[in-house]
This record gives structure tokens, C-alpha cells and sequence, in this order.
């Protein structure tokens, strides 16, 4: 498992946090989502991850991402 590392703008609290997990967990092949809006960071746990897949599903939660 290889941890990738996203800062995401525009989270300021719990809600936030769940939108993004919400999204980003429906990628095939992630097996952990840690989230903080107080630091902006994303971490998404996969054997394979396409970034493309986690920056648009941080989009559609209404945020935006970039990997780190």
C-alpha cells in the first residue's frame, strides 16, 4: 500500500471533511482516507491510485486538490 498526499482548498470544517471522504472513497482500490480541513491534507491509502480519479472526486465534492 503506498500512501498519496493531496492538499485540498476551500475545507474549513467537519463537513468538509466527510464530502471529500464520501467522494474519494468510492475509487476503486482505496483502502484508507484521512482528511483535515484545519491542514488542508488528503491522504489517500491504495495499492494504485490515479490522480486524476482522486482530484475529480475532491471536485465533485466541491473542493479543489493538488497532489503534493
Amino acid at each position: 500500500m503506498t500512501n498519496h498526499e493531496y492538499l485540498v482548498t476551500g475545507m474549513t470544517c467537519g463537513h468538509c471533511e466527510h464530502a471529500v471522504r464520501d467522494e474519494v472513497s468510492q475509487i476503486p482500490g482505496v483502502t484508507a482516507i484521512e482528511v483535515s480541513a484545519a491542514t488542508g491534507l488528503l491522504t489517500v491509502t491504495a495499492d494504485a491510485l490515479d490522480d486524476d480519479a482522486v482530484l475529480s472526486a475532491v471536485d465533485e465534492a466541491g473542493y479543489q486538490a493538488a497532489r503534493l
